[in-house]
């Protein structure tokens, strides 16, 4: 007798159930404990008591490990890598019912009581009986339980693929998690002479619009990367505006021509990305008082497709230059109705040129004692981080204000796309093929929709495309680094088969319980069995 854990659709509820009250939000202690508690249910099955040097945990970073679990056949080279990530957003958003959160059996019962609060797509599936809510049910702990159950059929029926299970922390912020384990993966892959054939996540499949039923597999990422602005103008009293400019003034002509700009969205194959929004917008003073906000800073998310880093700053220096050139313009406008002077007009400025000015100008110790001195506050992340850099270098270069200085704030997502590789045909057709079985039209789709860790391999860059960032990222090679290199040695087609669900990050996250417990995990043991078994 095998004694198999995971193989009936309630051993999987009762697994998934289990991974998700494990409370894993991102930078949570639960986040630190959760690969500990995944090995030790690993642990259960016959292989890896038998081969315990194939089930590890790796430090990453902030006390925070992932974890790596590989079913090895002997005389087999082909491995199909498992990805998937175990942290969670935050669950404020569920108010009262904030403790059942991450209890799916006990909420979504509960939320029979809370019908007043959900929109009406939540209450019909809810009445169907057809979905389990919770935190992280849906993004993205199932597509984890399915990976689990995989690895146990694997190595009790002795499949002739190898199975390697990568899961990893902090997918949901910066990724250090996957960034961390691709120096992994590049190590088992010689340790074990692994032949990657595949990297398979199972993110779920997301709506591309309310109301969507649609099930979605995915050949490839959309890629992301974050324009940031430090605006720096001059104090003055409020009794004495035109004495100096507000940070904010400045930060407003930028902002205007930021938001969904089309200038910034791509169109590769038919898809196009999102419009980009501001992230974050806020001036740096910390406390209130009559003199004006002379530092502003601001956040920009754009998603990419085809353009590198060096296109998208390019592209954001030369929409600030039209800010400032409106900015400057306006400005004089009002100087003129109030016959006076003023302070100078807006000037834009990379980040690197505003580092090269300070070190002619303060030395080269002067630069790397003030990026040292801020990478060591543990108070602040990576984004503020670079702000405060990019702020501290300013103060010191004032005769360069009023400016808008431009860099990149992490974290950094390439974008992956192997729609045209030739697995990825086949185990799209073996999906649409299995899923008609089932009564699921599965729909390919040639980017993801969202942020995604399958953006740190097939890495398909070049040196030229990562300029700008590196040198416009004040954080880099301290705070935050990519490893590009070993990326570009994982050379593998990607693809995101994940259960149906709805509302990720929202109060009415759920999953689809036949498409979860049945469909997917048949369909995903299909696939490996057929196109590598």
């Amino acid at each position: 007798m095998d004694n198999r854990k995971w193989t009936t659709p309630e051993d999987l509820k009762n697994l998934l159930c289990e991974l998700v009250s494990w409370n894993s939000e991102t930078f949570s202690e639960g986040e630190k404990s959760f690969p500990e508690k995944t090995r030790d249910k690993l642990n259960a099955l016959t292989y890896f008591r038998e081969h315990p040097d194939r089930i590890s945990l790796h430090q990453a970073d902030l006390g925070r490990a992932y974890l790596t679990a590989l079913y090895k056949h002997e005389d087999i080279r082909q491995t199909v890598v498992l990805v998937s990530h175990f942290d969670t957003v935050q669950t404020e958003e569920y108010g009262e019912l904030q403790p059942l959160a991450y209890y799916p059996e006990k909420l979504t019962k509960a939320l029979k009581a809370y019908k007043g609060i959900l929109d009406p797509d939540a209450i019909q599936d809810l009445e169907s009986g057809d979905y389990l809510f919770g935190r992280g049910t849906m993004d993205m702990k199932m597509g984890l339980a399915m990976h689990m159950a995989l690895l146990e059929k694997a190595s009790i029926e002795q499949w002739p693929i190898n199975l390697l299970l990568v899961t990893v922390p902090d997918e949901e912020v910066n990724s250090s998690g996957m960034r961390s384990a691709v120096s992994t993966m590049a190590d088992l892959q010689h340790t074990y002479d692994l032949d990657y054939q595949l990297f398979l996540n199972s993110e779920p499949s997301f709506t591309q619009k309310p109301g969507d039923t649609n099930h979605y597999i995915y050949s490839g990422t959309m890629g992301k990367v974050m324009p940031a602005a430090l605006f720096y103008g001059k104090e003055s009293h409020v009794g004495e505006p035109l004495k100096g400019m507000t940070a904010n003034y400045i930060a407003s002509f930028l902002t205007q021509r930021m938001e969904w700009n089309p200038r910034f969205q791509e169109e590769h194959l038919g898809e196009q990305t999102p419009l980009p929004v501001s992230l974050q917008q806020r001036d740096l003073k910390q406390y209130y008082s009559t003199q004006t906000p002379a530092r502003a800073q601001a956040l920009y998310n754009v998603f990419l497709m085809q353009r590198s880093a060096n296109d998208i700053m390019d592209l954001f220096a030369q929409t600030a230059n039209d800010a400032a050139k409106s900015c400057n313009a306006a400005y004089q406008k009002i100087l003129k109705h109030e016959q006076t002077s003023g302070i100078g007009n807006v000037r834009v400025l990379r980040y690197n040129e505003l580092e090269t000015h300070a070190r002619q100008h303060y030395g080269d110790a002067y630069v790397e004692n003030i990026r040292a001195e801020v990478s060591a506050d543990s108070t602040m992340d990576e984004r503020d981080k670079s702000l405060q850099i990019a702020d501290q270098l300013m103060i010191s270069c004032q005769e360069l204000a009023p400016a808008i200085v431009l860099l990149f704030a992490p974290p950094y997502y390439p974008a992956v796309n192997t729609s045209k590789e030739t697995i990825t045909k086949e185990a799209i057709q073996l999906l649409k093929d299995m899923g008609e079985q089932y009564g699921i039209d599965l729909k390919p789709i040639h980017y993801f929709n969202g942020i995604c860790d399958l953006s740190y391999v097939n890495y398909q860059g070049t040196d030229d495309g990562l300029v700008s960032y590196e040198k416009n990222t004040p954080v880099w090679g301290m705070d935050y680094h990519i490893p590009f290199e070993i990326m570009q040695n994982l050379q593998a087609p990607v693809l995101n088969v994940g259960p149906f669900g709805k509302d990720p990050h929202q109060m009415t996250e759920r999953l689809h319980k036949q498409n979860a417990f049945r469909y997917t995990p048949a369909m995903l043991e299909g696939l490996i069995n057929r196109l590598f078994c």
